[in-house]
Order: C-alpha cells, then structure tokens, then sequence
C-alpha cells in the first residue's frame, strides 16, 4: 500500500519522468517519435527476408506479419530491461540532491515503454489490415496480455537496478541473457516447431514466460483464437511474486543508492 501511496503523492514526477523517457529517447534526432515505427520494421524486414529463405523457416502465411507481432513486445521487453538496469545509475546526480521514491524510476521506465509499444501497434494494425488477417473478438483479451508483460518487466528491473547499482557488470551479463532468450522466445518461429524436441529443450521453452507472453499475443492477433488464459493468469501470478520479490530487494538496496552511484 505504501507504493501506491507514494506514486499517489509524487504522481507529478512520475508524470514528467515517463515523458522525459518517451521524448528523450529519440531527441535530437531526425524522424524523432518516428523511430519507434521504423527500428522495429526495418528489424522485421531483414529477418522475414533471412529467416525463411536462408534458415529455411517456417513458412507461414503472412510471415512478415507474423513476425511483427513477435518483434515489437519483444522490442518492448528488451529495451525496458536495458533502460531500466541502467536507470539507477542514471540518475545518480538527481538521487544524491533530492528525496522521491525512488520506485519511480524503474516504474517510469516500463510506463514509457509500454506506451511507446501501444504507439507502434499501429504497425501491427496495419499489417493485420493490409495482409488481410483483420481482428477478431478475441483482441478483448489483449490488454490482459499487455498486463502480464508489464508486471513481468517491472519485476525483472525492480532486481535489475538496484543490483546494478553495487555489481556493473551485471548490465553486460543482462545483454548476453536476452540475446540467448531470444532464440529461447517464439519470435521467429512458433512453439509447434518444437512439437517433436526432447522434453528437456521444449520444458525450457516454454518455462520462459516471455514465450507465453509472445505466443499470446499471435494466439488473439494472428491465429484470431482465444489465447491460453490459465497461462497467461500463471504468469501474472508468478510476475506478481516478481515483483514484490524484487520491491522487497529494492527497498533493502536502495538505502545505500545515494552513496553508490
């Protein structure tokens, strides 16, 4: 409750914060906001053309579709835990001068990132329009979906910053994960792929809840089907725990933030 109480009180700066995150981002630069629409298309393109042809892929109808709807939440999830491990450290010369909460911090990271990722929905939109998939009525279920990602990655970085404030190696060994997790996430292909693999590899797979996460997403925009729910509410349940797990790690790290960073 004492969360909430204090994003209440100091709900101005969380405010200006997730707008510094999201104008910030592409300041100084040329296209500006527009980036958010052209870094994740022009990631698509080059692997709807490698993927199938010189990886032998999967061969789904639409699949450039198919990957944009993998690509921009995992665009989402990556470069949230990247800014957000590095958000502590950061803003070092704000913590030392000023008193605020500093959960503001990570949470206006993933805020401005999940707003940045319904702004490059329209790409999605897009696609599903002009490939002829359209929408179903089971896009009803996609703000659940939008949920359980952003509870997974405020979660991750809640630990992620405060750790990196006293080990800053920690934001290397965190670059080298989500490079190996994205080859463990269903983005270029679907878990049918995996049908046939030894129980180990396909246990592993889908223990990762950015893979439930992603074929969710596919399962209400791509397929148009009713996704998973008792999936999708365990891992709400399990990004919930995350993240009382991680305030608790937080708040206990945080008392030596101002002498740290």
């Amino acid at each position: 409750m004492k969360l909430f109480k204090d994003l209440y009180a100091y709900r101005e700066l969380l405010k200006s914060n997730v707008k510094k995150d999201i104008r910030g981002k592409y300041k100084g630069s040329f296209l500006g906001v527009l980036w958010s629409f052209v870094s994740p298309l022009l990631m698509t393109l080059v692997y709807a053309i490698v993927f199938p042809y010189l990886m032998r892929g999967a061969g789904y109808e639409h699949y450039t579709t198919f990957l944009v709807i993998g690509i921009l939440p995992w665009t989402w999830f990556t470069t949230s835990i990247a800014q957000g491990t590095w958000t502590i450290i950061g803003n070092g010369a704000i913590i030392k001068k000023v008193y605020f909460p500093r959960e503001i911090l990570p949470i206006s990271i993933v805020t401005s990132g999940v707003i940045n990722f319904l702004i490059s929905c329209v790409i999605i939109a897009l696609f599903l329009i002009f490939s002829g998939i359209g929408f179903s009525i089971y896009i009803l279920f996609l703000p659940l979906v939008i949920l359980a990602q952003y509870l997974l990655t405020l979660g991750i970085i809640f630990i992620t910053s405060a750790v990196n404030v006293y080990i800053r190696d920690l934001e290397y060994i965190i670059n080298f994960i989500i490079q190996m997790l994205f080859y463990g996430t269903p983005i270029l292909y679907s878990l049918d792929m995996f049908s046939n693999a030894p129980v180990v590899i396909k246990t592993l797979i889908e223990l990762n809840p950015m893979a439930t996460i992603i074929t969710s997403y596919r399962d209400i925009l791509y397929w148009g089907n009713m996704p998973h729910l008792k999936s999708i509410l365990f891992v709400i349940l399990f990004s919930l725990v995350l993240c009382v797990f991680g305030l608790a790690i937080f708040r206990k790290l945080s008392k030596g933030f101002a002498e740290e960073v």
